[in-house]
């Protein structure tokens, strides 16, 4: 049971950094219509009449958007390395739980895309929302969103297997 529940964790985790990267490298965070015709915005790129331009403002609240999805995608790999090491039993570790680790990782990668989300959220609700009138948020910013639930799942699942491993030797041999 304790390994079903990491292989649920692993899957999430898997899925959530896959698209932790492709959000956070795409140019589809925002779809707006400007002068009649469409245009399109990610984190780095912005996209109109068909042509794209690197973002060259450094303006904050991108910065740290980026910046919070960066950490949030290493923290997540680094929870999937872990993840894997704990199916592996080495009794140099006996003292450090790698499925506690992996939980506690993919919960500081939820952490941080929930950031990284809110800030964006917020300033282009407040300011990009009140200066276009026809703009709405599009499919690159819906994969943040759905790579916090499956960050935040797979830390679930890490902390079940990891009570479970507990309860099992607190319990000791029967």
């Amino acid at each position: 049971m304790m390994y079903s529940f990491m292989g649920g964790g692993l899957f999430c985790a898997i899925v959530g950094n896959i698209l932790l990267v492709v959000s956070t490298a795409t140019d589809y965070w925002m779809q707006y219509r400007l002068s009649g015709s469409f245009a399109h915005q990610g984190l780095w790129r912005y996209c109109m009449s068909g042509k794209c331009y690197m973002q060259t403002d450094s303006i904050a609240y991108w910065n740290a958007t980026r910046a919070f999805m960066i950490l949030s995608a290493m923290s997540c790999f680094a929870g999937i390395i872990a993840g894997i090491l704990s199916f592996a039993h080495f009794s140099a570790f006996e003292r450090f739980n790698r499925s506690f680790a992996a939980g506690i990782m993919f919960f500081i990668s939820t952490l941080f895309v929930l950031l990284a989300m809110a800030i964006y959220t917020g300033v282009t609700v407040n300011f990009l929302g009140k200066r276009f009138g026809d703009w709405r948020f599009s499919w690159s910013y819906i994969l943040g969103w759905v790579a916090l639930l499956m960050t935040f799942f797979a830390g679930i699942f890490y902390m079940c297997a990891y009570r479970m491993h507990e309860c099992r030797r607190v319990a000791g041999p029967r």
